[in-house]
């Protein structure tokens, strides 16, 4: 991913957390047979502060993605936030110099890692566990996996595979209006307020 320095965020704290907020990712693999996407919910665990952290997702069974990855563990996950147009009408000095044309807004993280392939029952029981909780917490009355009867959570659990990446590199890009003047950011987070989609309203919020 390009990412010049104005637009680059290395806070690992902060890259976190935004893959913790966009969780549904993109999980790629790239090998001989050619380059596959899967789109998984992830979960990320980032308890050994001498590490990256580490991020599990699991397949179906019948997906042939996971024997791909047990082959060559190199995958590619992306996150996506907010994302939006931005319209040079915005830019307080498009209209003293006419100097302005339309961009686009975004979030992006890149996490390399290399994958293992898990298919220990416990390991799949824990991590869909945790995975729901990370969803559920908040609600008044949160759904757990125990909350089903347990014979058919386990033949669920016995019908995926666990994926676990130990994370290599992060890469994050916010493009937020960064390259522009003061008073055009501040135009174009008042433009994206007042648009009417919750990503430009959600983007609004990453102009400073």
């Amino acid at each position: 991913m390009y990412v010049p320095d104005h637009f680059k965020e290395e806070n690992t704290e902060k890259l976190h957390q935004y893959i913790r907020d966009y969780s549904f990712g993109l999980l790629v693999i790239a090998d001989a047979e050619g380059i596959e996407a899967n789109h998984v919910p992830f979960h990320l665990s980032s308890e050994d502060d001498s590490s990256l952290g580490t991020l599990q997702c699991h397949l179906a069974r019948n997906n042939p993605a996971w024997q791909r990855i047990e082959n060559n563990g190199a995958v590619l996950a992306i996150f996506q936030g907010p994302d939006a147009y931005v319209s040079p009408s915005w830019y307080p000095s498009k209209a003293e110099t006419g100097r302005a044309v339309p961009t686009w807004n975004y979030l992006a993280v890149h996490v390399e890692g290399r994958a293992r392939v898990i298919q220990d029952p416990v390991w799949l029981k824990d991590h869909v566990c945790q995975l729901t909780a990370q969803h559920e917490r908040g609600r008044a009355q949160p759904w757990a996996v125990d909350d089903a009867p347990a014979d058919f959570t386990d033949r669920l659990v016995k019908a995926i595979v666990g994926i676990e990446i130990t994370i290599e590199s992060l890469t994050g890009k916010l493009k937020a209006s960064q390259n522009q003047p003061e008073r055009n950011r501040t135009g174009v987070k008042a433009g994206l307020k007042s648009e009417s989609t919750p990503s430009a309203n959600a983007m609004s919020r990453f102009i400073r």
